[in-house]
C-alpha cells in the first residue's frame, strides 16, 4: 500500500555534511526536505550559538527544532544533536563534540582540530571502543516526534580516509569493517548513528495525517 509523502521537512542545520547524508535518507524513504535558506532562513542568527547548552542529546535537538519551529509556523522541523562518546574518556566528548578542541574554526578546520585533540587525549590508551549517538526531534507546532539512533565501533590512532566529516576519518565501524572516513555513503547511511535516528523518525511520521503549510 503506497503511503502519502506529507509535507516537506525542513532540516534545521547549518552543517553541509548533516545536509547532503539527510537528505539523500529522506529520498531514500520518499520524502522531502528542504534546508533553512529555502524557508528564509539563509543568514545564521548568533543565537543559534546558544542553543546547545543542555547535558543530553535529546535536550540539544529539542531546543533546536522548537527555536526554528517557533520562527516557522506551520512547518515540519526536524533537528538532531549527534555525538561520539569515547568509553576510556568517560563518554566524553559527548554532548560537547562539536566544539570539544574549544575552537571557533568552522568546517575542516574545526575537524581537523577535534580530531587532533582526541588522538591526543588518547595517547597510550588501550581501550579506544567508542559510539556515535544521535537523537533526532521533529516539532510541527505542538507536536514532536523523537527517535534516536547508536553505532559502534573504535578509535584509529591515525585518521583513514577523507569521506564524511567530524569524527568519521577516526571511527572504525565494527558493523562495515571499514573507517567512516572510507564507507561509501550508502553503506553509512546503513548503519550510522544518523540513519537509524532518522529512519526511525521518518517511520514514525508515515501514518501520521500532517498539515500542510499555508
Amino acid at each position: 500500500m503506497s503511503r502519502a509523502q506529507g509535507p516537506p521537512l525542513v532540516l534545521a542545520t547549518r552543517s553541509a555534511g548533516k545536509l547532503t547524508e539527510l537528505r539523500a535518507m529522506a529520498a531514500a524513504h520518499g520524502r522531502d526536505v528542504v534546508d533553512l535558506s529555502a524557508v528564509g532562513l539563509g543568514m545564521e542568527d548568533p543565537a543559534e550559538e546558544v542553543l546547545e547548552v543542555h547535558d543530553t542529546f535529546e535536550a540539544n535537538a529539542r531546543a533546536k527544532a522548537r527555536w526554528f519551529a517557533d520562527r516557522l509556523p506551520g512547518h515540519l522541523v526536524v533537528a538532531d544533536d549527534s555525538g561520539l562518546e569515547v568509553a576510556a574518556l568517560g563518554g566524553a566528548p559527548g554532548v560537547r563534540s562539536k566544539r570539544w578542541a574549544g575552537s571557533v574554526a568552522t568546517g575542516a578546520a574545526l575537524y581537523a582540530e577535534n580530531n587532533a585533540a582526541l588522538l591526543r587525549a588518547l595517547a597510550g590508551r588501550t581501550d579506544r571502543s567508542a559510539r556515535f549517538v544521535t537523537v533526532v526531534v521533529a516539532v510541527q507546532g505542538m507536536r514532536e516526534w523523537r527517535a534516536r539512533g547508536v553505532c559502534a565501533g573504535r578509535i584509529l590512532e591515525a585518521p583513514d580516509g577523507i569521506e564524511g566529516f567530524g569524527y568519521d576519518p577516526l571511527f572504525w565501524s565494527e558493523e562495515l569493517g571499514v573507517s567512516f572516513g572510507r564507507a561509501e555513503r550508502s553503506l553509512k547511511a546503513e548503519v550510522s548513528h544518523r540513519g537509524r535516528a532518522f529512519r526511525a523518525l521518518l517511520e514514525s511520521l508515515w501514518d501520521i495525517e500532517l498539515p500542510a503549510v499555508g
